[in-house]
């Protein structure tokens, strides 16, 4: 039994597999914010260019 609580002490992978689960959501939440702000920045800018076409 103590054998088996030593290997499971040892045993890393668990760990390694949680901080790869955070460090991927905090880039997938760094891509959604990016995405958001450039989303509204393209809308803007093709908002304007409609504008001013229709001016014409």
């Amino acid at each position: 039994m103590t054998n088996l609580f030593a290997r499971f002490v040892k045993c890393e992978s668990g760990a390694t597999a949680i901080e790869y689960g955070l460090i991927a959501s905090l880039i997938g939440v760094a891509i959604i914010a990016a995405v958001g702000t450039l989303g509204n920045q393209i809308g803007s800018t093709m908002n304007k260019a409609a504008t001013e076409m229709a001016k014409k």
